[in-house]
């Protein structure tokens, strides 16, 4: 072979060897751009998987967390209560009830007129302790939501009026309207100078929402079967006092019994309401309270005639695992 072959094969090899390294090279460079545009989406899905994060736990925060603000006058360090009534009153009703709960709601439209009877005479005082099992249990946030609305009435000195009118307009235990503010602040206008900006802020801002939490703990951890759970003076009457079943007329001679021989309170001044109540039948003169415009009647269970016999009332069960109880029929 002569040398200028050889000279020529010899650069041949050399530009191949030349090329394969410049196509290394290349490919190197190619590598590092693919593996840093990686690493720049690696961290610009982090960034935004915190940002998503925050803004999540800011929500949750609205909705349970934050300072625990109690409304105006609420008592109660470990149990959170509001309270209603007189309170040098005698006796003591003691109330866990949830504004979602249908049996609360017959509970209370049931025996509404006979508890504020007892409150304007100066011969109860009412504790009510408000929680969320119904959130819990079907989801939503309406007994939140509506419980810190009914702080928010405690602190403009409207509470038993907004108590009652969130009853008397229950919508269906599935449905989740209290979880909308604007229902809740819709329901305000039925209670006479409820509707003010401040009690708008405080409804929107969740201002009491660590307070009810408080106050569904106790009732968590409290033993409780169900609600609504009633006591008087610290022994259960609901759905009955040792064998007699609970009534408004039973709910006052048990009343009366407790405070034998004992003064009446000092009645507060009623919080103004829509209108007032006529006295239940057999009761003096003026003993009626202030109250929201509602139909007032027995409660019944779904398909009860309001004319059901006393001597058959319709079961009204707590929420969730207490034993039925008959609905209350006023004397």
């Amino acid at each position: 072979m002569s040398e200028k072959n050889q000279e020529g094969k010899r650069t041949a090899r050399e530009r191949l060897a030349q090329e394969r390294e410049r196509q290394r090279t290349q490919d190197r460079r190619r590598r590092t751009m693919i593996v840093a545009a990686a690493v720049v989406c690696v961290l610009g899905l982090a960034a935004v998987i915190g940002v998503i994060a925050a803004n999540t736990k800011s929500g949750d925060k609205k909705s349970t967390a934050g300072p625990l603000l109690a409304p105006a006058g609420a008592e109660g360090k470990d149990k959170p209560a509001i309270p209603v009534g007189a309170a040098d009153a005698p006796s003591t009703l003691t109330v866990w009830e949830d504004f979602r709960c249908p049996a609360c709601a017959a509970f209370e439209n049931g025996f509404r007129s006979t508890i504020h009877e007892l409150q304007a005479g100066g011969r109860l005082r009412v504790q009510y302790h408000l929680a969320t099992l119904i959130d819990r249990n079907l989801g939503g946030r309406g007994s939140l939501r509506a419980a810190n609305a009914a702080g928010c009435a405690q602190d403009a000195g409207k509470f038993q009026a907004y108590h009652d009118v969130l009853y008397t307009n229950q919508p269906q235990e599935t449905n989740d309207a209290y979880g909308k503010d604007d229902k809740l602040i819709e329901l305000a206008r039925k209670v006479p100078g409820l509707d003010t900006a401040a009690f708008r802020s405080c409804v929107r801002e969740g201002k009491h929402n660590s307070w009810v939490t408080k106050s569904n703990d106790a009732f968590q951890n409290g033993g409780f079967s169900g609600t609504p759970t009633v006591q008087l003076n610290g022994e259960s009457v609901f759905p009955q006092k040792g064998s007699e079943q609970i009534s408004p007329a039973n709910l006052k001679k048990w009343v009366t019994e407790a405070n034998e021989g004992k003064e009446p309170g000092t009645a507060s001044p009623s919080e103004a309401t829509a209108a007032p109540s006529p006295p239940p039948p057999g009761a003096p003169a003026g003993s009626g309270t202030p109250r929201p415009k509602a139909p007032h009647g027995t409660a019944h269970a779904p398909g009860a005639a309001p004319t059901a016999p006393k001597k058959a009332p319709a079961p009204v069960p707590s929420h969730p695992g207490a034993p039925a109880v008959p609905a209350p029929l006023e004397p």
